[in-house]
């Protein structure tokens, strides 16, 4: 496949523009968490406790302005913010769920234990 530009950045292959889309070590666990239900931004936090108040702010704004979520906000005092997923985002959860298995493996391949 010949290269391509995407928003002024090169792009070797498919694999590489599909990462750097929800590739990173949030955005699919973001993903991941917004499968099954709606969520608020203080229940990410919650749910995914070792990312910063910061990188959860930005991951959520590029996976809105990518059409991988949908942040709702409800005119209410004090305001109330929901995030769903989207049907580009449900399309990745098999991708998701594959990484995830393969990791899984890997981790018993290597005799690594899941932290507690």
């Amino acid at each position: 496949m010949p290269d391509f530009l995407f928003n002024n950045k090169l792009y070797y292959n498919p694999v590489e523009f599909a990462m750097d889309r929800i590739g990173g070590t949030w955005k699919m666990p973001i993903l991941w968490r917004l499968k099954d239900r709606i969520m608020r931004y203080g229940e990410l936090k919650k749910d995914i406790p070792h990312i910063t108040h910061k990188m959860l702010t930005s991951q959520l704004r590029e996976l809105e302005e990518e059409g991988f979520i949908v942040r709702t906000v409800y005119p209410v005092v004090p305001p109330k913010v929901e995030y769903s997923i989207t049907e580009r985002g449900l399309s990745a959860i098999p991708i998701i769920d594959t990484i995830r298995n393969y990791g899984k493996q890997l981790m018993e391949d290597f005799g690594v234990g899941e932290k507690k």
